[in-house]
């Protein structure tokens, strides 16, 4: 019997969830149910791994959440790599409900109901029911919730196997961790659509090269160390130049072992996207050459000629080496050839975050705290924007605590050195395009970050109505995640993002690129709409704690696959320009964002017009490599 792979804290915490959701099933006593869920959300916040307690049973009890008796599943888990109650209950109820709960609408109680009367339990099971109205028979249930349900369902399909971009980042991370200190190993990186940026991931695909490919044993332990990675649920294929593994949150991961001569052409291939490897591939072919993940070679003779890294593959068929963000054929090969790739924006050219939130409102840090983090990052400025009194849930201000906010806002500001603290607000766009705060303490913000957060479900004419009206309103400098997506769970709310955008133009009011990767929001598409417009970009990440700055990364990404520069983003500006900015006082381009060309201009006929932001583009570029 082979010994079990420890598993980290997520996939540890996983189970518990996973636990608790089927106690939930099966009727047990919700405070058992809730202590699973407690011990999960321990384990997730610890700074190391859960294992290296397990020899001293004491220090594992001084975790706020771990008892005895979670002590003791802890412990079975390490020695036997399962938990009795978990495997018991999945023995009990199918697997596949834990399916069912990624389905918005059905919750634990639904799906015991379900289990009762029907005796189903899998998703295609749930959706007979509902299409042929006997869902709408159960308690609690009706019409109009069957439809809710079969619309879910359509929506989980469309996304499933899709990861979020931090959590795809994040395995590449502890992949890479896992695998430096191996002998011979020189460069791990990632590719595919994690390398490219786009919004969301589906198989992560890992390169690795070095000495090590060149001597056998090594290489064998290097593949030995690769199987041995934490979460791994199943190991689909084990070769001497690839791995393929599972984890446990459903991601498939395809790490290749390369001899360092191939790497920039495979880092090249498997970067992708399809349709722009195969558009450089027809050039390679017109220039006498064949092109494929092994390397450039002339086409009569065979000979390899490029091959070790990217930019020489790209300079020998006389181009200039596209950004891994760029690679969609939506014109980079055209500017690429041209010398007219645009300078894109780099995350070191941001001067500050203007979207966070603290202990006022949601958030969990005070506003000192966030400040001092933003200083700690380099930033030369920030804002405290917390929410406004609709958002009721989140302990939003009413004009009176408004007031009150940017008075402290204002007092820690002149505590603290090295940064200056913009007092802001977020405030909700109601249902008629008003918004929830007076114009009198709207005009003493230095920021006013306008966004909708209820009535999602308006016609395409009434959601534009409703966003015209809110940029029209003097105060307002942001239109904060404009679409209102949350990524694999919620989609746009449909209105004319043209319409919008004239208006924004109009009204000197930017467009927030919310950088928190649940959201990505706008999204390029959209984006490269609003530089086409003259419409700027504020990028932000919408902290909630001092951790969640660290995602401006995605942002980044997003605005580069736009083909943005500096100059389309108005938080790259110093700290009084920026706040003149905000005041409806757009500074005038230097021309830096001219030296490229607009990928919209440059795609022969591939342009599409987006009349709704809900809309999706189909192209050859959302294929996977």
């Amino acid at each position: 019997m082979p010994e079990p792979r420890p598993l980290d804290n997520q996939a540890i915490a996983s189970i518990l969830y996973e636990t608790a959701s089927l106690m939930e099933i099966n009727g047990d006593d919700s405070f058992r149910v809730r202590s699973y869920r407690r011990a999960a959300e321990a384990i997730e916040a610890l700074d190391q791994p859960i294992w290296a307690l397990i020899p001293e049973p004491r220090k594992l009890l001084e975790i706020p959440g771990i008892g005895k008796g979670m002590s003791a599943h802890l412990q079975e888990l390490y020695e036997t790599g399962r938990i009795g109650l978990h495997a018991q209950l999945l023995e009990k109820y199918h697997p596949s409900m834990l399916e069912l709960l990624k389905i918005q609408g059905l919750g634990p109680k639904t799906i015991a109901l379900l289990w009762s009367a029907h005796q189903v339990c899998d998703v295609d099971g749930v959706e007979k029911l509902a299409r042929t109205g006997k869902l709408r028979e159960l308690p609690r249930m009706g019409e109009k919730q069957e439809q809710k349900i079969l619309k879910a369902i359509e929506d989980y399909r469309r996304i499933s196997g899709r990861f979020c971009l931090d959590d795809a980042d994040a395995i590449a991370q502890k992949l890479s961790d896992h695998l430096a200190h191996m002998p011979g190993v020189e460069k791990i990186t990632p590719a595919g659509s994690l390398r490219r940026g786009r919004e969301t991931v589906g198989d992560l695909d890992m390169l690795i090269t070095g000495k090590f490919c060149a001597h056998e044993q090594q290489r064998n332990d290097v593949i030995e160390q690769i199987v041995r990675f934490p979460g791994i649920l199943d190991v689909i294929a084990r070769g001497e130049n690839k791995v393929s593994f599972k984890l446990r949150s459903g991601m498939q991961v395809d790490v290749r072992l390369l001899p360092p001569e191939s790497f920039g052409a495979a880092m090249q291939y498997f970067t992708g996207s399809k349709s722009h490897n195969v558009a450089l591939r027809q050039r390679a072919l017109k220039l006498g050459f064949t092109l494929n993940e092994y390397g450039l070679a002339k086409l009569d003779t065979d000979k390899r000629v490029a091959g070790r890294t990217e930019e020489e593959i790209y300079a020998k068929l006389g181009m200039d080496c596209p950004p891994p963000e760029l690679r969609e054929n939506c014109g980079e090969i055209e500017a690429a050839i041209e010398h007219r790739l645009p300078k894109l924006i780099e995350q070191r050219d941001l001067q500050g975050d203007v979207h966070m939130h603290t202990v006022e409102t949601d958030g969990k840090c005070t506003i000192e705290e966030m400040a001092e983090a933003a200083r700690a990052r380099g930033y030369q400025y920030m804002a405290i924007t917390d929410h406004s009194k609709n958002l009721a849930m989140a302990n939003g201000l009413d004009d009176r605590r408004a007031l009150a906010h940017i008075e402290k806002i204002r007092k820690a500001g002149e505590k603290l050195e090295g940064i200056r603290i913009f007092a802001g607000i977020e405030v909700d766009i109601l249902a008629d395009g008003s918004l929830d705060l007076s114009d009198s303490v709207l005009e003493e913000m230095d920021i006013a970050i306008a966004s909708v957060h209820s009535a999602f479900n308006q016609e395409p004419q009434q959601m534009t109505g409703r966003l015209l009206k809110a940029i029209e309103n003097k105060n307002v400098s942001v239109i904060g995640h404009p679409t209102g997506r949350i990524l694999l769970r919620r989609d746009a709310y449909q209105f004319d993002m043209e319409a919008v955008l004239a208006a924004a133009a109009r009204n000197a009011v930017a467009m927030e690129l919310n950088a928190y990767p649940d959201r990505l929001d706008l999204c390029d598409r959209h984006l490269r709409m609003a530089k086409e417009r003259g419409v700027k970009i504020v990028i932000n990440t919408d902290s909630h704690h001092t951790s969640h700055m660290e995602k401006m990364k995605y942002g980044v990404l997003q605005a580069r696959r736009a083909w943005l520069t500096k100059d389309d983003v108005l938080n790259t500006l110093p700290a009084e320009k920026f706040a003149k900015a905000m005041k409806k006082q757009w500074p005038v381009a230097s021309g830096e964002c001219t030296n490229g060309i607009s990928p919209a201009s440059s795609a022969r006929g591939r342009r599409t017009e987006f009349r709704h932001a809900g809309e999706q583009r189909k192209t050859q570029s959302d294929t996977e490599p």
